[in-house]
């Protein structure tokens, strides 16, 4: 059992937890995440491990409430547990001295890049970062970000915070102005990466995408996860979850993202009939 150690809304439908976990938090690596399991029939539901302290021997998480299993993760509070807890897995992201590196987060995939610029920087890059939301109640972690970052530019949708406009359009100002890029991260929406990776593509800019947001059971054995990068197959939970975005075939991924969406939105119903009572 992995106990809850904090629980806080960040905004609305996202959540960040603190489990105890200190083998995990002693082991991990920036890029990595966790499987966990609320009880015997609960979903595995796979989430990058977003922070840790190996003192402690804590790790963060972050998640959206999307669908029926983490609509029950954010119904439990500190002082509960999971049942399993398993990782650190995946491949850890290459973390070296790029040069000038720019890591964008969208929504809550800024709680997946938050480690990867924590990383970056620490190896010595010029980090620049940009995040984004649809409005300022949605942003997140952005005195984090800060901490970690060289610059930090935000962007809104509506324009209700920071640059009007999608994070994309700030990375396409960045080229327009001349900034010398070493390499992007992105990491967000698959829309939002797809129209990053475009923008950076025809500079030659070396783009990494995370697609995490694909994966279920994480051992390679579902073949949930399949995308196909470079023409070739691969499965996120061990080949990734991070790959190069020029060679994503991205509507393949999104189409595959879509595959049971009617079944999700029923079980969805299902659930939220049987916490009215009904």
């Amino acid at each position: 059992m992995n106990p809850i150690i904090e629980k806080q809304d960040l905004s609305e439908n996202v959540v960040r937890m603190v489990l105890a976990a200190p083998d995990i938090a002693r082991k991990r690596r920036a890029g990595q995440f966790v499987i966990l399991k609320m009880d015997e029939k609960g979903e595995r539901i796979p989430l990058t491990i977003v922070d840790s302290d190996e003192k402690v021997g804590t790790i963060t998480i972050i998640f959206q409430v999307v669908g029926k299993s983490t609509a029950a993760l954010a119904c439990l509070k500190a002082g509960d547990a999971l049942m399993d807890l398993q990782g650190p897995l995946g491949n850890p992201t290459e973390i070296e001295n790029f040069g000038h590196v720019v890591c964008i987060g969208g929504g809550v995939g800024v709680g997946v890049v938050y480690p990867l610029a924590a990383a970056l920087k620490k190896a010595g890059n010029n980090v620049t970062s940009i995040i984004g939301s649809r409005t300022k109640s949605l942003l997140i972690l952005e005195e984090e970000m800060k901490k970690v970052s060289d610059r930090l530019i935000v962007a809104t949708d509506d324009g209700s915070y920071g640059f009007h406009g999608f994070v994309s359009a700030v990375l396409q100002n960045l080229i327009d102005a001349k900034e010398k890029i070493d390499r992007v991260y992105a990491i967000g929406p698959v829309p939002m990466m797809r129209v990053l990776c475009n923008v950076t593509k025809p500079h030659g800019i070396p783009t990494v995408v995370s697609l995490n947001s694909i994966m279920v059971d994480a051992t390679g054995m579902c073949g949930a996860c399949r995308v196909s990068v470079g023409g070739k197959t691969k499965f996120t939970c061990v080949d990734g979850p991070e790959f190069d975005g020029h060679q994503v075939d991205f509507e393949l991924l999104a189409n595959r993202l879509r595959m049971y969406a009617s079944q999700e939105k029923q079980s969805m119903e299902a659930y939220r009939c049987q916490c009215h009572g009904k």
